[in-house]
């Protein structure tokens, strides 16, 4: 926890910086000898001190594992536990991310903060009113049924004078109590913050530059350092001349592990300049494939493994009678995170233990990838979650936290390891490419009767192993091979009720780049292929892509989201494409999509209207209109602040974002060489939620972002009657394909 805070502002008005510090003690730990790593409070997911505590002030402090990475759960947590405590939410202090307060929830990731995280976190709420429930009916001498909660004082529902407050029953003391998954909670007709649209807790700060964010920590004695990567990426370090830096004032070592070179200096800006003109040699390598190559690299890289998410029917018996069938392969480019600020972290290694600054998504894993890579026990290691740049899956947070921590090992003192722009797009892990090949099948009818497709996709090592940190792979030090880009194969399965269905999933032995998890993994590409070719299938059909998909799906749910989002963007009923789609110079269209995400959860449609310039093959999103259904909502504003977020995002990934590199190394290093989209090209949001009270509340950080490239393709199809089938739909492909069709 931080002891010692200055504001952005100030430290901008002064010479200073940011001087953060952290306390190893605290009311429920106060008396213990503790190491760096040890808990200092209960942290494990069964106890209910590991999740709250109440102040002698009557401040509520909530410990959660889960990390806000902009997506509003630190607003949203506060409103799940105050509703369940009856406190107002003020009065809830949440600390997150911290692996010597919070118990471990796993990751931020997959849209599970508010299912899995937030669930837990009421439960416990839930448990420990019953709890305060029963301690005031003993002080006040009062059954339990007759008392009733107001803003964290305990009341005699007949006569209020009879009262007593949470932390006069226990204020600054431990519950030592076990969650009770059988603790009642509040109904959803006697809400009171639940639901209601709050503004995020920390907009104020981040918008007066008084948010403390990784970049603006400062520990005493610290360490500046920059890492020199190889300039081709399996490089080796053949020698380093030293003599190169010697005159920088302030420089305090260079650095030498195996292929992994650092220097570190007293002052950032030595540490640039040392970085920049040291001299080293590197050997040659040439081992990415080329470039233009890629997917038939895909197609050819060796096989691990084959899984089978679906298989109904008879498929091939289908196609050999159907009326009709279409063949199309769907391709979905290698992209980056494409955080706006480069990754940043600081750790601090002495007597063999070590504490880290980081914007990890996952501080409880990182700590046990550290504890490999540096030889010590996770308990020695204490890891603190700080707000970074973006993230949106793993980028080079973990790695410059690895980067420091080993370079902290050497020093002997704390090291801040900043990244640069060609550092964070060049190192950071990827998400990795796409390749799909369907085959589907329709009656005389119209109807689908058959459905094949094929993907190929890297395969996954033991998902909590994590994805190598660049440090330990280039200085030879403990690390698991591991490729983990996650759960990619989801959604591969189609969520339409076809009679006869297969679907097969490649898991690859290799990909190109370090793979990781990025916003949507494969749950994105994969609805893409399967919401495209149900456009295709519509079309072949001569039938309204709308009408089309809900004939073919059986989900109540999904119907709903579909015929929202069809009256709220004033669908018009007909075939795509448009009637003239082949003459108009600027040619306007609408698609549509929609998803089941990861065919359990939340439901999303979309509609997307375009405007495609056949002159320049400039695509322009013009407008797009969600349905949204995550069962209860918790914050509506905060909802739409994702989905917001995810289209804005995921247009940019589907229109522009394409990684680029030769035989040796990425050549998108900046933002000329990997454009995002600017504000101009931002499009109008529109979207309609869906509030369910009654069921379990489902997450909203990813699910939105699996519409959006099909959307857009179906639009682009509707507005020229051309199909394009490779993200991202650059202006050179969008010309290419025109001029294919002319």
């Amino acid at each position: 926890m931080l002891s010692a805070q200055t504001s952005r502002r100030d430290f901008l008005k002064g010479s200073g910086a940011l001087v953060v510090g952290f306390s190893l003690a605290g009311p429920l730990a106060a008396a213990r000898a503790q190491t760096v790593g040890t808990p200092l409070k209960p942290v494990t997911l069964d106890e209910v001190d590991a999740f709250l505590s109440i102040g002698v002030d009557g401040i509520v402090s909530v410990f959660t594992g889960k990390v806000d990475l902009g997506t509003g759960t630190r607003t949203a947590l506060r409103q799940m536990a105050a509703e369940e405590l009856d406190v107002t939410l003020d009065r809830i202090k949440l600390i997150e991310g911290d692996t010597a307060l919070t118990p471990d929830q796993g990751p931020t990731w997959g849209s599970l903060s508010i299912q899995i995280g937030g669930v837990q976190i009421r439960q416990a709420s839930a448990t420990a009113r019953k709890a305060l429930l029963e301690m005031a009916s003993k002080r006040l001498a009062i059954p339990v049924g007759e008392l009733e909660v107001r803003y964290g004082v305990v009341r005699a529902k007949g006569d209020p004078t009879k009262h007593v407050s949470y932390s006069d029953l226990i204020g600054d003391r431990e519950f030592r109590l076990k969650v009770d998954s059988k603790a009642p909670l509040k109904k959803p007709a006697d809400y009171t913050i639940v639901g209601k649209s709050v503004p995020p807790v920390d907009g104020v700060a981040k918008v007066t530059g008084e948010w403390t964010y990784m970049h603006d920590v400062r520990v005493p004695g610290m360490l500046h350092a920059r890492v020199i990567r190889p300039p081709a990426m399996g490089a080796q370090l053949l020698s380093v001349d030293e003599s190169s830096v010697r005159g920088i004032k302030g420089l305090t070592k260079v650095v030498r592990l195996g292929n992994f070179l650092a220097v570190v200096a007293e002052t950032e800006w030595a540490a640039i300049k040392a970085a920049d003109q040291l001299k080293a040699t590197w050997s040659a390598w040439e081992g990415l494939p080329d470039m233009d190559k890629l997917y038939q690299h895909v197609r050819n890289t060796p096989i691990a493994a084959d899984e089978v998410p679906l298989k109904r029917g008879d498929v091939r018996a289908a196609l050999a009678t159907a009326a009709k069938t279409l063949s199309a392969t769907y391709e979905f480019a290698i992209q980056l995170h494409g955080s706006i600020g480069p990754s940043c972290a600081i750790a601090d290694y002495r007597d063999g233990q070590v504490t880290v600054w980081s914007s990890s998504q996952a501080p409880h894993w990182q700590r046990r990838e550290l504890s490999m890579m540096l030889s010590i026990p996770p308990e020695k290691i204490r890891y603190i979650f700080l707000d970074g740049a973006g993230c949106w899956g793993r980028n080079g947070h973990e790695d410059a936290a690895a980067d420091a921590a080993l370079l902290s090992r050497e020093l002997g003192r704390p090291v801040r390891v900043q990244w640069m722009r060609q550092d964070e797009h060049g190192w950071e892990p990827k998400g990795p490419p796409t390749l799909v090949d369907i085959r589907a099948g329709l009656d005389a009818n119209g109807n689908v009767i058959a459905w094949q497709s094929e993907f190929w996709i890297p395969r996954r090592t033991d998902v909590g192993h994590g994805v190598p940190f660049v440090a330990a792979s280039l200085a030879g030090l403990p690390h698991r091979d591991a490729m983990n880009p996650s759960t990619i194969f989801l959604n591969s399965k189609p969520e339409y009720a076809f009679p006869n269905a297969h679907v097969l999933v490649h898991r690859l032995q290799t990909t190109p780049f370090r793979p990781s998890w990025i916003r949507t993994p494969g749950r994105m590409q994969n609805t893409y292929a399967t919401e495209v070719m149900m456009d295709e299938l519509a079309a072949a059909a001569g039938a309204d892509p709308l009408e089309f998909r809900m004939r073919h799906l059986n989900d109540p749910r999904g119907l709903v989201v579909l015929k929202t989002v069809a009256n709220r963007a004033k669908w018009d009923s007909r075939p795509s494409p448009k009637k003239g789609a082949d003459k108009a110079t600027v040619a306007t269209g609408r698609g549509i999509s929609y998803i089941k995400y990861e065919n359990v959860r939340t439901y999303v449609a979309a509609v997307a209207e375009v405007e495609v310039d056949r002159r320049s093959g400039v695509i322009r999103v013009k407008k797009f209109t969600i349905a949204h259904d995550c069962g209860l909502i918790i914050n509506p504003d905060g909802v739409k602040n994702q989905i917001e977020g995810n289209v804005i995002q995921t247009v940019s990934r589907t229109l522009k974002e394409e990684l680029r590199w030769d035989r040796s190394r990425v050549t998108s290093l900046d933002w000329a060489t990997y454009p995002i989209l600017t504000f101009p090209e931002v499009p109008e949001i529109d979207m309609e939620l869906i509030n369910r009270p009654n069921d379990p509340p489902w997450g909203v950080g990813e699910p939105a972002t699996g519409v959006v490239p099909s959307a857009i393709s179906n639009a682009v199809f509707d507005a020229t009657g051309v199909r394009l089938r490779t993200v991202p739909y650059t202006p050179q492909r969008v010309k290419a394909a025109l001029g294919a069709r002319a």
